[in-house]
């Protein structure tokens, strides 16, 4: 419930309009004292909405707080070996500087600035895959988290303090933070590139040893270590597995895998892990199309829960992207339940061509 210190607030395509996202975000922001930092991938909020976002922030770095917005700057692709599906969005610094508040532009290329949150008064975070766009509070699903602790906080701030620093991706998350406790919930947040393989193993770990279910939600699949271990554990077939995924994006990146020689190995592990996805057909990226992906990027394992920016791919792993780990087994099987109405909803089979698959696996 928002208000409580864990909340979790679950967006769905269709389901919530953007004033109802901004009714929560726009008194979070208010209710600053002394200090607001801001990381944020992507900020497109045109009319009454942007109007009270932005009237929300003007109103705090007025009242003598400290603002601070750190923001992917895209860039040209120079370099093509490593397209981006969907490619980086475009943030206008021109829109933020309006702001009058100091800004931290960070260049994406190649590594995006790809965190979404915002850090009030060294104690409460915003979080969770939400971009502060109209299509990602209203057509895709997401997850936004918020969370009163100062423990946590300390830990994004030191985060957002690395990026400050030089306006670059850098190292940033290269620590580690220990668990707290936040009523009967134990919430750890992880953040990469500096725990990036660490994350994609600590996730790994927790699918691999969980007994009752897996259940997620997320746009791509493509990290060695989640790969490798949830297609053993759908293959042996002693777990309840089942997710969604954004069947649009996924068969992009495995065309891009195609003409890889060095991705390869990883077709088969997808494949297998697909049979217990289902898929969303999201609208093709192009030039001002809607966007409307899968893009909620949770992960349950038993009464584990990681819920953040972290695509489960090798490329989050070197981006800046957070996560908290979660343990709480009533908003474990919350979030399992919603998975598995986005299954319902998207009930389309994920599936890679033959030849490809029958290829790689000899």
């Amino acid at each position: 419930m928002p208000g409580s210190p864990l909340d979790v607030f679950l967006l769905t395509d269709g389901g919530q309009s953007a004033d109802q996202v901004a009714d929560r975000l726009v008194p979070w922001i208010g209710a600053t004292r002394e200090s607001l930092d801001l990381a944020l991938y992507d900020v497109r909020l045109p009319d009454e909405i942007g109007d009270a976002v932005a009237g929300a922030i003007r109103e705090v770095a007025a009242r003598g707080a400290r603002v601070r917005i750190a923001f992917n700057l895209d860039e040209p692709q120079e370099d093509q070996t490593r397209p981006f599906e969907p490619p980086p969005p475009r943030t206008e610094p021109p829109l933020l500087e309006q702001l009058g508040v100091p800004l931290c532009p960070v260049p994406g290329w190649r590594d995006l600035m790809h965190h979404k949150y915002a850090v009030r008064d060294g104690e409460a975070v915003w979080s969770g895959s939400t971009n502060w766009t109209l299509d990602s509070w209203t057509r895709c699903e997401n997850i936004v988290t918020t969370v009163e602790s100062p423990e946590v906080a300390a830990g994004f701030t030191r985060d957002f303090e690395a990026i400050w620093r030089n306006c670059r991706v850098g190292n940033s998350g290269a620590f580690d933070i220990a668990p707290a406790r936040i009523g009967d919930a134990t919430v750890r947040p992880w953040f990469s590139p500096g725990r990036g393989p660490e994350l994609s193993h600590r996730i790994a770990k927790r699918i691999g040893a969980a007994r009752r279910r897996v259940r997620i939600a997320t746009p791509l699949m493509t990290a060695g270590p989640i790969l490798g271990t949830l297609a053993q554990v759908v293959a042996e077939e002693d777990v309840d597995v089942a997710g969604v995924c954004d069947a649009t994006q996924v068969e992009n990146v495995v065309r891009q895998w195609d003409g890889q020689r060095r991705k390869h190995w990883k077709i088969p592990l997808l494949d297998t892990c697909l049979q217990a996805f289902t898929g969303k057909r999201s609208t093709p990226y192009a030039p001002g199309s809607l966007h409307d992906y899968m893009h909620a990027k949770v992960t349950v394992a038993d009464d584990f829960v990681f819920a953040g920016s972290f695509n489960l791919s090798r490329s989050g792993e070197t981006n800046c992207e957070n996560v908290l780990e979660i343990h709480d087994p009533e908003l474990a099987d919350d979030i399992a339940a919603w998975i598995d109405e986005l299954r319902d909803r998207y009930n389309f089979s994920v599936d890679l061509p033959d030849r490809l698959v029958e290829e790689h696996r000899s």
